[in-house]
């Protein structure tokens, strides 16, 4: 067998291939960016030929770099943006609009209609979640009822929907030259389309979008020796099997090892996404959370989870950098934070595009408060530090009351894990321990583990959750007060944000 295994990370800013020995190390990586569109507030797009062509590019560049090629790769595993959604052409290709990337809000009143009547609830029984502008159901709903000629290519079997993972997984196998049409049990349930029981669609949720079922893809387990096929080898290079695909919060978990019922991981992206493992059990959720299927390995049996989506974390931080221009570079954020001992009464509540989990609103828009003469850039840098930590601890709150399990630590991976105050402030608002791994990018690493599990490259979770190790651990240093304090502020900050645009 051979001695890597790769994985591609498709995320919603960047693409990047990364390489991976039996030990779990990093062997290679090459990442790049791609077009953030914004055609009007609120509205969202990726070009999906410019992410295929950064796929294409990064598996050669990484390669490369470690004088490797596509015959030392014993699998590849995907991992993806999840619930952004692309519909192209079966016959040329050819993308029938920008993908509508999960943080786009124009699917508001299709989101709103959906939960003034019984179909609300049947959605969230049937695929556990609440109609929302976040997931992809609505976004495909409005490109077959917005764009010219879409829907008439979707009767005929033309018009192929998928999340990020199907469209790369139809390209890396022959795309129009017989490319393979599928996705795996995590990123269907992420559609509003398939029922968390049967991990199939459902005639009954797909009729309440419109959309034919011959549009979508064959739903799969994360973790198959066969279901997603081959590379097409082009250009003479090898053909590699695809043996992992898992949505990427899905796929940090695995990284993560969580494979144990009670087991959590935070994941610190664009914005942040903490996942628990509720094994083969599936919770539902009463307080605002999601329920997910977390991975399906082979013909064992799903582990579903709940997870608290929270939309604006680590974008926050970009919002500082590019729109407001008080900070050069991310990693400047810390430095500018660490010049005050606290936020100086200021709270900022990043909903630019609504709020997530636990409250599911759409009219939330974004807020600073608190401010006095004496704030400056350095308290709002501290309080937007604090606001990825609060977004957090709305969630765990939220996980605890749903599922009885109290957390003792928390596992966190991702980007905004290098700050080392924010993790610090992570510790003093949760009142647990926070603890990072040794490798950071759980992501790419859970989609590797993926794949290589389904070849026989690793022998099973055991042996997984053995290479885990621990880089760094923060301890809570705020005093119950100061805990119980600040987020009695933070509740009250949250409530200014509410009720600010009317949703159609």
């Amino acid at each position: 067998m051979a001695d890597f295994i790769g994985a591609v990370d498709q995320g919603t800013t960047s693409t990047r291939f990364m390489v991976f020995d039996h030990d779990g190390a990093e062997v290679a990586r090459h990442q790049l960016e791609h077009e953030q569109i914004l055609p009007r507030a609120g509205w969202v797009e990726h070009n999906p030929l410019e992410i295929w062509d950064r796929t294409q590019t990064v598996i050669g560049s990484a390669l490369t770099s470690a004088g490797l090629s596509s015959s030392d790769l014993a699998a590849v595993g995907i991992t993806n943006q999840r619930e952004t959604a692309i519909v192209w052409d079966r016959r040329t290709g050819r993308p029938l609009h920008n993908a509508i990337v999960w943080q786009d809000t124009r699917t508001d009143s299709i989101a709103k209609a959906l939960d003034q009547d019984e179909r609300g609830q049947t959605i969230r029984h049937k695929a556990g979640l609440p109609p929302a502008t976040y997931f992809s159901a609505g976004k495909v709903q409005w490109i077959l009822e917005n764009v010219d000629g879409v829907r008439e290519a979707a009767e005929r079997g033309d018009a192929l929907f998928g999340t990020a993972d199907t469209w790369l997984v139809w390209n890396l196998t022959g795309g129009p030259r017989g490319g393979i049409h599928a996705t795996d049990v995590t990123n269907a349930s992420r559609t509003m389309l398939m029922d968390l029981t049967t991990l199939d669609w459902d005639d009954e949720l797909l009729g309440f979008f419109g959309i034919p079922r011959r549009m979508l893809p064959e739903i799969h387990a994360s973790s198959d020796a066969t279901a997603y096929g081959r590379t097409s080898g082009d250009r003479g290079s090898a053909q590699v099997p695809i043996t992992g695909v898992l949505g990427d919060q899905q796929a940090a978990t695995v990284g993560q090892v969580c494979f144990e019922p009670g087991e959590a991981k935070n994941t610190y992206g664009t914005g942040n996404f903490l996942l628990l493992n509720t094994g083969t059990e599936l919770v539902r959720s009463s307080n605002g959370l999601l329920t997910t299927v977390a991975y399906r390995f082979g013909d064992a049996d799903p582990v579903y989870a709940l997870e608290g989506s929270i939309a604006v974390t680590g974008s926050a931080v970009q919002w500082l950098r590019d729109q407001l221009g008080i900070i050069s570079g991310a990693s400047e954020v810390e430095r500018l934070a660490a010049q005050v001992v606290d936020t100086g009464g200021v709270y900022f509540v990043p909903a630019f595009s609504g709020l997530f989990a636990p409250y599911w609103r759409s009219d939330a828009r974004g807020a600073i408060v608190g401010l006095s003469r004496f704030n400056t850039n350095a308290h709002l840098a501290r309080a937007t530090l604090e606001a990825i930590c609060y977004q957090s601890r709305d969630v765990v709150d939220a996980m605890a009351a749903d599922s009885g399990v109290t957390l003792t630590t928390l596992k966190v991976d991702g980007g905004v894990t290098a700050n080392r105050l924010c993790m610090q402030l992570q510790a003093d608002i949760l009142g647990v321990p926070v603890s990072k791994p040794v490798v950071a990018e759980t992501t790419a690493l859970g989609a590797a583990y993926a794949a290589g599990l389904a070849t026989g490259f690793w022998s099973g979770t055991d042996e997984l959750r053995a290479k885990w190790a621990e880089a760094e651990r923060w301890e809570p240093e705020w005093s119950d007060a100061q805990r119980r304090d600040g987020y009695a502020g933070w509740r009250k900050a949250v409530e200014r944000t509410l009720d600010w645009v009317d949703v159609d």
